[in-house]
């Protein structure tokens, strides 16, 4: 059993449901991507496996515990970390200081888990005491991941991280996610950008409507001639 899956998901806002009985796992050690076109419901699959959202079918599981009735917050402090796509660092506080903030709910000593963000993400070390809104949009990014990395999370879940950011920014965010799988974290990213996105996946899933319509490897769908054709452009 996957580390963490959301098993069957049906669910909305209050309308109509957008997710529609879909399924998705990730195991620690790994990267699970989720691909599709807007208005799939990727990131409602994200929130409802964080507890933003609550499925009206389904079942959120965390190491084989159901936890579909904890809160966000409770899923927190099992180990669960989220970094939004917008509204993800605190503008007017440095670098250092939103890493601290990260690291509110510890009551042990933060410094060597800052040395390793620091390590992971050298430019923060440098601009520590800048504040965060004064950094470029992918140092933004970067300075969201590391303060979810500061909760020692076992589960880290991104929404479109490289979202308006440039290819090379693009590729640089990727390399750190990989470091960061090879942590033993299962890392479950939402992506806008398939091609890039699965080809660091070790599984992926597709959904459409909210439902899954491929479930493979990031390999396997890279070579899946309908899912290029129908989304990564050929």
């Amino acid at each position: 059993m996957s580390y963490l899956i959301g098993e069957r998901m049906t669910g909305g806002y209050g309308g109509a449901d957008i997710l529609k009985g879909c399924t998705i796992s990730v195991d620690r050690g790994e990267i699970a991507v989720v691909v599709g076109p807007n208005g799939a419901g990727k990131s409602t699959a994200m929130k409802a496996m964080l507890g933003l959202l609550k499925p009206r079918e389904g079942k959120v599981l965390l190491e084989g515990e159901d936890i579909t009735r904890l809160s966000p917050q409770q899923r927190v402090q099992r180990g669960m970390a989220f970094v939004p796509q917008t509204n993800n660092v605190f503008v007017t506080l440095t670098v250092e200081e939103n890493l601290e903030m990260g690291a509110y709910l510890r009551r042990d000593d933060i410094s060597g888990t800052m040395e390793r963000v620091f390590e992971l993400f050298p430019v923060l070390k440098d601009r520590r005491r800048q504040a965060a809104g004064e950094l470029s949009g992918g140092q933004r990014q970067q300075v969201a991941v590391g303060r979810a990395l500061m909760t020692l999370p076992s589960v880290l879940m991104l929404d479109e991280p490289t979202a308006g950011v440039s290819p090379i920014v693009m590729d640089e965010l990727f390399e750190r996610i990989l470091e960061v799988k090879r942590t033993g974290i299962a890392v479950l990213v939402v992506e806008q950008n398939a091609r890039q996105a699965l080809s660091i996946a070790d599984h992926g899933f597709v959904l459409v409507t909210g439902e899954n319509r491929f479930t493979d490897t990031g390999e396997a769908l890279l070579a899946n001639a309908e899912v290029r054709r129908s989304f990564l452009g050929g």
